[in-house]
Order: structure tokens, then sequence, then C-alpha cells
């Protein structure tokens, strides 16, 4: 498979999602929007994977590149292409399917559990996943579901967690890709936000997590990633 990423800042790269890429024997190409890099076109990649950022989706005026961005996203969907949003990319993908993606009214940021909803239980894609699993979150925006979409996940903290759209367009408001290395990487950048907060964990919480609660992530993702179509 032809997979193409989509980055919006150095310090939020594809985290396992590379060596899943490496391990299945995938194909990788990336641009990197924030340094100026050049969109590919819809014939060269075969699925799209945006990651996360911080940034808003709605920021157009800030980050120009955004336009461009979801041109492409609209064109990969319109298409037939196979399309996975974290975070920021869940957003962008919930925009373009003509949901609305707003400031949240808290912030979820840390390890926090989300719950499958009967939906996403009786999904093909969630089938035999853990129903309440722990997952690392780190955002400010939400977004609603997309009309027409399957509602996959929420959380105590955010109702909008994930959404399947035709069965092929992902999108996860949380990080399955993260590493210690990537949460490292995210902290020295964005620690600014870890002001109190209901789902506002302290540094010390973050980087508390065993290495078995990475693995359990990881493997939630390579779940997904290998039964997307």
């Amino acid at each position: 498979m032809r997979i193409h990423a989509l980055q919006h800042v150095a310090f939020e790269g594809l985290g396992h999602i590379g060596p899943w890429i490496a391990a299945r024997g995938h194909q990788l190409a990336a641009t990197r929007l924030d340094a100026g890099e050049a969109l590919p076109q819809v014939h060269d990649f075969d699925r799209l994977i945006i990651m996360g950022g911080p940034m808003n989706i709605y920021e157009e005026d800030s980050y120009p590149w955004l336009r461009a961005e979801k041109g492409l996203i609209r064109q990969a969907i319109a298409a037939g292409k196979s399309v996975v949003g974290i975070c920021l990319g869940a957003q962008l993908l919930a925009d373009v399917l003509g949901a609305p993606v707003v400031a949240g009214t808290k912030k979820e940021i840390g390890w926090w559990p989300i719950q499958l909803t009967e939906a996403g239980k009786n999904s093909g894609l969630l089938a035999g996943l853990p129903d309440e699993p722990m997952v690392f979150h780190w955002h400010g925006d939400t977004f609603a579901i997309p009309e027409g979409a399957v509602h996959l996940a929420e959380s105590e903290g955010c109702r909008s967690q994930a959404f399947l759209f035709d069965r092929r367009i992902l999108g996860l408001q949380f990080h399955l890709e993260s590493t210690p290395e990537t949460v490292e990487q995210i902290l020295a950048h964005c620690r600014d936000e870890l002001v109190p907060g209901r789902y506002i964990q302290t540094e010390a919480e973050i980087v508390a997590a065993s290495p078995v609660r990475y693995q359990q992530i990881n493997n939630l993702l390579e779940t997904l990633l290998d039964r997307l179509p």
C-alpha cells in the first residue's frame, strides 16, 4: 500500500505508525505542511494519514496551507481513498465532511479512558476490542459527528472521540500512535497547557505511564490500520 502522511509540526510525527508501515511492507511518503512542502496528487497514494498539531482547523489566516490541505482531503474522499485523521487530523476530516469543529468546554490532556458506543461495539472495525481502553489525549477543540458517520467512541470529557465514515474514513480524536518519545516531544513543546483542569493530568502523571500501556494503545492502532480498507 502507498501511504502518504500529512504532518503539521516537527514534534507530532508518525510515532508507532512508522513501525507498522515498515512491518507491513507499505510505502511511505510525507509532507510537512508547516515547512512549505508540496502536497501530493491524489493518484500518488492509496491511504492518507493526517497527523495532529497545535493549530486549529479554522486558523486559515495564520496557516494558509490549511485551505489546500482541506482541498486534498476532499479529493481523497471523493476518489475513494482510505483516510485516517488523528486529533487535528480528525477535526479536519469532520470539517471537510460538513460537521462543525469548535473549542471544547474542557481540554483533555493525558491518559483517560474512552468508551465504545453500541454502534462502535457492533462495527466490524472495533469488533473484539476492549470496551473501555485507556488512551492518550492532547486536545482542546472538538467536533460533531459528521452526518452519515458511525459514532464509534466517547469519553466523560468529550462526546466525539472517534467516527467512521463510508467504512474507510476514520477520525480519532485521541493518540494511539503515541510512544514515550512522541509524548516527550509534545511535552517539550506544549507543557504550558498543563494547567489545573478536570481532564488535564500533570506531567508526572503523564510520564508515569508504563511500557505496557504504550504497547496496548499501539496494538489497538495496528488493529485499526490493518482492518481499514
